[in-house]
């Protein structure tokens, strides 16, 4: 019985929909806009580590999603520029943000089977980082809302934070499985906490999200794509 599993969780963000992708054409035209302002003997790779560097710095201020990105592309921009940006370029970095957040949602492959497909036998979570008022919006786009027992939006992802969840939700760690494409976020900390972590790879991920494979770990997996999930369920539970 020790193995029995009650709830089965899922991420968001480029697990359920696509997300990275949006971020990766902003901070092209954020490059783009910053070309003519910044050192000549600045590379495209310096001022993706500049970015990188401020959204880290910034995660415990502004945590995670589009409006801290925002942010942290108008304080790379003062930056880069001896804080001689236009007026200009931080209107179109502010507009960028904002065009990040209307989006239309389009899920990914197998998305909706897989949820489906565990709804009638399993409690049925969604566990996700970001935005609050921006992932309630996605949610709602994706179709999917009905099918979940419970929503989590939460300001990041640690052991003690899915033991709280799924506590809350009625089973123990040791009886949840968390479904995502980061393995610092949705596998790692999971199974650290007790219960199943299923890596499902995205060819897509933001570089803050990687970290290694937990493959010593017995309640660890990996599928190719979440067709594979009700399977793999079987074989757990």
């Amino acid at each position: 019985m020790a193995n029995t599993l009650t709830t089965i969780a899922f991420d968001a963000d480029d697990t359920l929909w696509h997300n990275e992708r949006f971020f990766r054409v902003t901070q092209q035209r954020f490059a783009e806009l910053l070309q003519d302002h910044t050192s000549t003997d600045m590379s495209a790779e310096q001022l993706d580590r500049l970015l990188m560097d401020a959204e880290t710095r910034n995660l415990g201020r502004y945590g995670y999603g589009v409006k801290g990105f925002t942010l942290s592309m108008i304080e790379t921009a003062i930056e880069v520029t001896n804080e001689q940006v236009p007026a200009s370029v931080i209107k179109e970095l502010i507009e960028a943000g904002q065009m990040m957040l209307s989006y239309p949602i389009e899920l990914l492959p197998h998305a909706r089977e897989a949820v489906e497909a565990v709804a009638g036998d399993y409690r049925v979570l969604l566990i996700t980082k970001g935005d609050l008022l921006d992932q309630e919006r996605k949610l709602a786009q994706s179709g999917l809302g009905d099918l979940f027992d419970g929503v989590e939006i939460v300001s990041d992802k640690t052991p003690d934070v899915y033991r709280e969840i799924f506590q809350r939700h009625g089973t123990d760690v040791s009886h949840a499985m968390m479904v995502g494409n980061s393995m610092r976020s949705d596998v790692v900390p999971v199974v650290e906490a007790g219960g199943w972590g299923v890596f499902v790879p995205h060819g897509l991920v933001w570089e803050h999200e990687h970290a290694e494979a937990p493959v010593d770990q017995p309640r660890f997996r990996e599928i190719s794509d979440l067709s594979g999930l009700a399977d793999l369920i079987q074989t757990v539970s």
